[in-house]
């Protein structure tokens, strides 16, 4: 039996969670596009979120350091120093949003004496303590962390806005990559049993959305702002979380409790996202949410408030649907708007399905992203 090759490169991952979210997921479509030649090592901050894992492809080269410093904590100068020295092995080191902060710190600080290697720094969005404005400790804090970084990986403008002029970033350092799906993988129509846990019957109109539960993403407004549609429109929300109770009390209270469907987390949703005739979102914040993009790619319409890029992501004839965050009659009146007209539907779909190719498919994402990883690292590809 041949000794498997070693790799050629190996990158450290610090994640606060590697549950199956929207950052996770294109992290692991980015591992597996690396190939086998490349080691992942993935640390989390919170043990056993590892939901994401699955969808390595079988060639992907990922191990779990359990040696690994936490990286929760207060962010003590012998705690810091744990962190930094833990790196040092390591070809790239690659740390995510505010969970990972502490980390980032730590490299600014030791990077030097150590003799660290490169980091690059991703910040993907924030937590509901932060939806109605930045906090300005973290914004300061972020600042300093961020001292030594060799790049700033943003999704969307609005961040890349906010990281040039509240977290005081040199315009060379910030990177702004959009998100990328395989938009070719949602083109096929699914057959109605295609969600598991709901069947669509012959005859029904879905608005569908694809969110966790979580009160950032007010799904109970959703469930007000439809309704106003008659039948046979049905509501689909696929995800879990802690705001499931009270999306089922909300339904109760508008007596569509009949017409309000909460399948769980499914994964693959090229596989069913196609059943959904309106695309949906009602969050307090997004950046530039992947959801919206593999709606576009299915050919969709898409009702969602103005938060984030949600705007500029989506095709010319679908903007007037995005509404002003929080309008919970503007957000009905788009949903009722679309569900009273097909060929509008069909129209904003097609013209979504091909921005999304043109715009949001996964290989550009790929490539600048191996770009930027080879490039940190003073090599000419990521092989």
């Amino acid at each position: 039996m041949s000794k498997a090759k070693a790799p050629t490169a190996r990158i450290l991952h610090l994640h606060s969670t590697f549950a199956a979210g929207g950052k996770e997921l294109r992290c692991v479509r980015l591992i597996n596009a690396f190939g086998p030649t490349v080691e992942h090592a993935i640390v989390t901050g919170e043990a056993g979120e590892l939901g994401a894992a699955q969808h390595f492809s079988r060639g992907a080269r990922v191990v779990y350091p359990t040696d690994f410093p936490s990286l929760q904590g207060k962010p003590w100068p012998g705690r810091l120093q744990k962190l930094a020295k833990a790196m040092a092995s390591y070809d790239l080191v690659l740390t995510y949003n505010w969970g990972a902060i502490d980390a980032v710190f730590a490299h600014t600080l030791f990077k030097d004496a150590l003799g660290l290697p490169p980091l690059i720094h991703h910040e993907d969005g924030f937590n509901e303590d932060e939806q109605n404005g930045l906090k300005w400790q973290r914004n300061l804090y972020r600042k300093i962390a961020l001292g030594k970084t060799s790049a700033l990986v943003v999704p969307s403008e609005l961040l890349e806005g906010i990281a040039l002029e509240q977290w005081d970033q040199p315009i060379g350092r910030v990177k702004h990559i959009a998100n990328g799906i395989d938009t070719k993988a949602f083109a096929k129509k699914p057959g109605p049993d295609a969600l598991r846990g709901v069947i669509k019957q012959e005859g029904e109109k879905w608005v569908g959305t694809l969110a966790g539960l979580r009160p950032i993403k007010n799904l109970p407004l959703m469930v007000r702002a439809f309704a106003a549609l008659p039948e046979p429109w049905q509501l689909v929300i696929v995800g879990d979380g802690p705001e499931a109770e009270a999306i089922r009390e909300e339904a109760a209270k508008h007596n569509i409790s009949h017409r309000v469907h909460m399948p769980g987390f499914a994964a693959d949703p090229a596989r069913y996202v196609g059943l959904f005739d309106i695309f949906a979102l009602s969050s307090n914040s997004e950046q530039a949410p992947i959801s919206v993009i593999e709606a576009m790619a299915a050919s969709l319409p898409v009702v969602a408030p103005a938060v984030g890029d949600i705007a500029h992501m989506v095709a010319d004839d679908n903007r007037a649907l995005i509404t002003t965050p929080g309008d919970e009659k503007a957000l009905s009146e788009a949903m009722l708007e679309l569900a009273q007209d097909a060929q509008k539907r069909t129209r904003i779909g097609r013209a979504n399905k091909e921005r999304a190719r043109a715009e949001f498919d996964e290989t550009k994402m790929i490539a600048a992203y191996r770009r930027l990883y080879a490039n940190a690292m003073g090599r000419d590809a990521l092989t």
